[in-house]
């Protein structure tokens, strides 16, 4: 139990690279407590998952200011404090061209990939910089590293966001001895396939990353001593490119 005695909230817990990494996280003896916009969801997940301990659950909207605030204080008083946070709340659309995107779903994942992201950050940072210690990690993209003609113009440039947000304050924030990494991950199987223009095969599902691998490069960095960082870590499917 490498995280025993640790805890963390993680966005984007009910189903997909959330859902993986709140269970990894579990596994390991962290406290866990897992949030998105859908309650029955997020129940369905929790009561879905055998381990060391229950995962506790709570609907927010992350691209809502007070909702985010909300969800943190409830965090606090049900895990005593938040030692991790994992931002994994994301979207897609299925027109994602610039011909095709609407104001709309540009606003959209503007607001959950990028905003919503500054807003867990916002949250949590203060009690983190008041005991000197904290990780917080930032699920970004592929699409958040290069521009991605797959994840299209909107999510690519809410991915650069939220590239730039973890970069810049995990430089800022070392001097409270706080620790941000941001995780670009290639394909994965999760739910947001369902979004992609062209229907994805099962043979193409079968070559990309799983939710358990993205799981396992978090706690790794999760599990590292307060005094080694991981600024950025890239994982993808051996089958695609990345240049």
């Amino acid at each position: 139990m490498k995280l025993a005695n640790k805890t963390a909230l993680v966005t984007g817990g009910g189903s997909g690279i959330g859902l993986g990494i709140a269970c990894a996280l579990a596994d390991e003896g962290c406290r866990v407590a897992i949030a998105g916009r859908h309650d029955e969801k997020l129940r369905t997940a929790a009561e879905a998952y055998r381990g060391p301990s229950k995962l506790l659950h709570k609907a927010a909207d992350v691209s809502d200011l007070s909702s985010v605030e909300t969800l943190t204080a409830w965090a606090n008083e049900q895990l005593g404090k938040i030692d991790i946070l994992v931002t994994s709340a994301g979207v897609n659309v299925v027109k994602r061209t610039m011909a095709e995107l609407s104001p709309e779903d540009w606003d959209l994942m503007l607001r959950i990939n990028a905003t919503g992201t500054f807003y867990c950050m916002r949250a949590v940072l203060p009690q983190m910089r008041e005991r000197r210690d904290g990780l917080i990690v930032n699920i970004s993209s592929i699409a958040g590293k290069r521009s991605s003609l797959l994840g299209g113009v909107g999510y690519s440039s809410s991915k650069f966001a939220a590239t730039a947000l973890g970069t810049t304050a995990g430089r800022e924030e070392a001097q409270h001895n706080v620790r941000i990494s941001n995780v670009y991950p290639g394909e994965v199987d999760t739910p947001i396939l369902d979004a992609r223009p062209v229907p994805v095969s099962a043979e193409h599902k079968a070559k990309i990353l799983k939710p358990a691998d993205v799981a396992a490069a978090v706690v790794m960095i999760a599990c590292l001593p307060p005094r080694a960082h991981v600024p950025e870590l890239i994982i993808k499917p051996t089958s695609q490119d990345y240049y």
